[in-house]
């Protein structure tokens, strides 16, 4: 019985390690259902959506398997000849045989290097392929996503998904999912080498083996969690700063520095302890193992020495001492992928966390989309009829009752009123960014909900109060990608604008640097750039929405003079609070609460003494005692 003690001792130290791990899994899963945790998408369903990227290249995954195969030959014979080696060195030496099994070894191991090389180029290859269709397939989707689906969702978390997200899908494809199969295949290899080579002793590592899998099953639970932890601490992290840098100069202005700096203290923080979450599970599960390989190495010489000193027989099988030796590399072999699991199981926890988090982008459907029969539109004259809409943004929160009026083509035609009448909101459902609940909306005659989206958008020119510009140039914020159209014709349409009043002055012209959203120029000057880049792009449609409210009374002449160029184009809609500047329109409609209260042009509005008549009144006064 004394002989066994040193066996009992490791096998009680192992059981209170499985005892503490099984309790803390069950806890944590009561836990867990008493929280009410939503239902996450579970790993099966994440590996199918993935394998579908994986698919057209699925030619190149069978070509590395097929050269993984070569590489694990290492792995499995390395250990029988080392073995051989011992045996011949302690037996019968001789020089020749020893140089022969010395070149067969560096032969192996150079023919795994190899395959080794070559695996990691071919699926790199592959991985950047499937890491730009994702990519390509998320930002696809969310420019189809509508207005209102947008507005719910952070910019932050949207950067989140399209940039960060998909790189630790890519590193599943080229590292994880491949290593964790050469390390099954080497597991098994070693397994079938050692049973042939000593079934007694493969029996003993066997023995190990339930706790192996016990531990594993534990951390994959708990390293689950925690990742999505880390994602979601991200995600909320890069929400913030989104948000706040955009707005630093507001926070600047209100003094509100100290404030928005604790915020985002607590959200570092809370990033800080996730990460720290995932290093306590990875830290805790990687040495358990490792006890496990301690164990069995040192249960392997107690028998291999037992054996020898006793010249004892297991179960028939004689220990020698190049059995030891190889079953010492096999065990480290064995255990090795075991180890390195943590990793993998790290990064397979973090590619299949980030996995769930874009297609919960994927999975939102699109609430604007074309209809069965929709059919593009070649030609728009610009006739447009409101028939009795009705529009909410929630429901039973109508902002437009029963709106009706009609547009002749080449009609000009502005809305006016208090805020939240609704004049945004009918510019926004004539182009389809919202559905309206009542009613008919009629393009040149036809339903819009006939036509498809991206080809009535294409007849639209969109002016809007605050004007976006990209980094890059003029030129490329003027032509948006658009091909064929020469500097010439880019400076004949700044010039029927008057953005050349400034672009000329510029030392280098169109090719003029621009920042971030246009910093670098005026709120006039960007809203001519806005000008020039609708008119090179012909639309018949022309929509301005309040494009002379930030601007100063010296540019305001220059776009009234550019407004009187462009309604000569097509339909034009206008959204002012100046009235001065819809003074020449064809059509005024005064809304209020929603609904249009008079409607005409500028002298029958003033002779009916009406909302109209009080409001051009009340700016007319106004004006006059800011001259004064």
């Amino acid at each position: 019985m004394p002989e066994y003690l040193p066996l009992l001792i490791v096998g009680a130290i192992i059981g209170l390690f499985t005892l503490g791990f099984t309790l803390a899994f069950i806890l944590e899963k009561d836990k867990k259902k008493s929280m009410g945790f939503e239902r996450n998408m579970k790993d099966g369903e994440i590996i199918r959506r993935l394998l579908r990227y994986a698919r057209p290249y699925i030619g190149q995954f069978v070509l590395v398997f097929f050269v993984m195969l070569f590489s694990i030959v290492y792995d499995v014979v390395s250990p029988l000849l080392i073995g051989r080696i011992e045996e011949l060195v302690k037996g019968n030496f001789a020089l020749a045989k020893l140089w022969s099994m010395v070149a067969v070894y560096a032969g192996i191991l150079v023919v795994s290097l190899i395959c080794t090389y070559a695996q990691a180029i071919l699926l790199q290859r592959v991985g950047q392929k499937i890491l730009s269709q994702i990519r390509m397939d998320v930002f696809t989707h969310i420019e189809s996503l509508s207005h209102e689906q947008l507005n719910n969702i952070p910019v932050g978390k949207l950067v989140t998904r399209v940039s960060n997200d998909p790189n630790a899908i890519s590193f599943l494809f080229t590292n994880v999912l491949i290593t964790l199969l050469k390390n099954a295949m080497v597991i098994i290899g070693v397994l079938a080498a050692m049973l042939v080579l000593n079934y007694a002793l493969t029996l003993m590592v066997l023995c190990f083996v339930p706790f192996v899998v016990l531990f594993t099953v534990i951390f994959r639970k708990f390293s689950r969690k925690v990742h999505r932890r880390v994602v979601d601490a991200t995600t909320a992290l890069n929400t913030y700063l989104s948000e706040n840098l955009s707005g630093i100069k507001i926070i600047q202005s209100f003094n509100r520095e100290d404030r928005k700096m604790r915020d985002f203290e607590r959200k570092s923080a809370e990033l800080r302890k996730a990460r720290q979450g995932r290093m306590l599970v990875f830290s805790i599960f990687r040495p358990m193992v490792y006890m496990l390989y301690i164990s069995t190495v040192l249960t392997l010489f107690y028998f291999g020495a037992t054996a020898r000193i006793k010249d004892l027989h297991w179960f028939g099988q004689t220990i020698t001492s190049g059995v030891v030796v190889s079953f010492y590399m096999y065990i480290n072999k064995f255990y090795n992928p075991i180890q390195t699991l943590a990793e993998q199981f790290d990064m397979l926890q973090r590619s299949f966390a980030s996995a769930e988090k874009i297609f919960s982008i994927l999975d939102i459907v699109p609430e604007i989309v074309d209809e069965p029969d929709a059919e593009p539109i070649e030609e728009l004259r610009g006739e447009i009829e409101f028939k009795d809409v009705w529009f909410a943004y929630k429901p039973g929160e109508w902002v437009l009752k029963g709106v009706s009026f009609h547009v002749l083509p080449g009609q000009s035609m502005a809305l006016v009123g208090p805020t939240g009448s609704g004049k945004t909101t009918i510019l926004s459902l004539i182009v389809r960014n919202y559905d309206i609940q009542k009613g008919q909306i009629l393009i040149d005659g036809r339903d819009i909900r006939t036509i498809q989206i991206a080809s009535l958008r294409r007849h639209f020119g969109q002016m809007l109060q605050d004007v976006f510009l990209f980094s890059g140039d003029i030129r490329s914020n003027l032509l948006l990608r658009m091909e064929g159209v020469s500097d010439e014709e880019v400076m004949e349409a700044c010039r029927y604008v008057n953005a050349d009043s400034f672009i000329n002055r510029l030392d280098k012209g169109l090719d003029e640097p621009v920042r971030e959203r246009g910093n670098n120029f005026s709120a006039g000057q960007r809203q001519l750039l806005s000008f020039a880049r609708t008119i090179l792009h012909k639309p018949s449609v022309i929509i301005l929405d309040e494009a002379t409210a930030n601007i100063d009374t010296e540019t305001e002449l220059l776009i009234q003079d550019s407004l009187e160029r462009i309604r000569t184009i097509g339909t034009m809609l206008i959204v002012a609070h100046r009235l001065s500047t819809i003074q020449h329109a064809d059509n005024i409609l005064v809304l209020s609460h929603g609904e249009i209260v008079e409607q005409g042009d500028h002298q029958t509005l003033l002779a009916n003494h009406g909302p109209y008549y009080k409001l051009y009144t009340l700016q007319y006064n106004k004006q006059k005692l800011m001259k004064e």
